[in-house]
């Protein structure tokens, strides 16, 4: 590897401080450093946008937590680029290098010691009246919930063209298998490993209490109709990105490419689980 790029948590002196140390321990190193301009205006390393640096680097780094690497992750569907994300952050499922290991761990790094994990993310278009308005990407996943109104919003779901269910409830989380210990989880929703190429679909308090958690097939395309809804709801990706939607949209979700994450070679996912959820049998 020759160029690395960084990014760390906005608006956090810690993590630019954090940042400019990487960047200097990296120059003395003879390899090139790209940082986002908000690190840039603080040490001295070239400086490129979270939306092109993954043209520029090699490996990216993540100073932060999950929420750091889910902004930066999006930009990177499909670049290949591998990201390793350094927990600056509270529990860190994705950003599982602890800050005290990180110059141990690049170390490792640029002696090609490290394993590679691809995350696929999610397309998402909201259609209204023919039209689309708005589109993204997710990482981990896909909420419709009822905005600012305390009433349930309904909605129907497709997936193959099929006709799925039709429902009254708060919301529906739509998680990759990255998001499976999210919000998903918190709803109701089954830990999903990432090597499991699925899309989980978990009703958020349905008023059919019968309405169960399913799980789909990664490269189904599902469509979600609101049917009714007392104000404008919400759909939000990876808790990051807002839209508000009226009666009538049309919300389509589909596979998109992957995120490739770095990790150490002893890394296991059963490790992760047991540490980061409070399981028995911690070693």
């Amino acid at each position: 590897m020759k160029c690395i790029g960084i990014v760390a948590k906005n608006h956090d002196d810690f993590a630019l401080k954090t940042a400019c140390e990487l960047s200097a321990w990296l120059q003395d190193k003879k390899l090139d450093v790209v940082v986002t301009p908000q690190i840039g205006k603080h040490c001295k390393a070239n400086t490129v946008s979270l939306d092109t640096i993954a043209q520029h680097v090699e490996l990216m780094v993540v100073l932060g937590g999950d929420g750091t690497l889910l902004q930066t992750g999006r930009c990177f569907v499909g670049s290949g680029v591998p990201i390793l994300g350094i927990n600056l952050g509270r529990l860190g499922f994705l950003t599982d290098t602890p800050l005290s290991n990180m110059f141990d761990v690049m170390n490792d790094i640029l002696a090609g010691q490290f394993k590679v994990k691809k995350h696929f993310a999610l397309q998402v278009e909201v259609e209204r009246d023919g039209q689309i308005i708005s589109a993204g990407l997710a990482m981990n996943d896909v909420v419709l919930q009822r905005n600012d109104h305390p009433r349930m919003i309904e909605f129907e779901m497709y997936a193959r063209n099929q006709m799925v269910f039709r429902l009254r409830a708060d919301g529906l989380v739509l998680a990759t298998p990255a998001g499976s210990t999210a919000y998903a989880l918190s709803a109701g929703g089954a830990i999903v490993h990432p090597e499991i190429e699925a899309i989980s679909v978990v009703p958020i308090c349905p008023h059919t209490v019968s309405n169960r958690p399913i799980i789909l097939p990664a490269y189904d395309e599902i469509k979600l109709n609101l049917i009714d809804s007392p104000s404008p709801a919400a759909l939000n990706l990876d808790g990051q990105v807002h839209s508000t939607l009226n009666m009538g949209d049309t919300i389509n979700i589909k596979r998109a490419g992957d995120i490739t994450l770095v990790y150490l070679e002893h890394w296991h996912y059963f490790d992760v689980l047991r540490s980061k959820l409070g399981w028995a049998g911690q070693q």
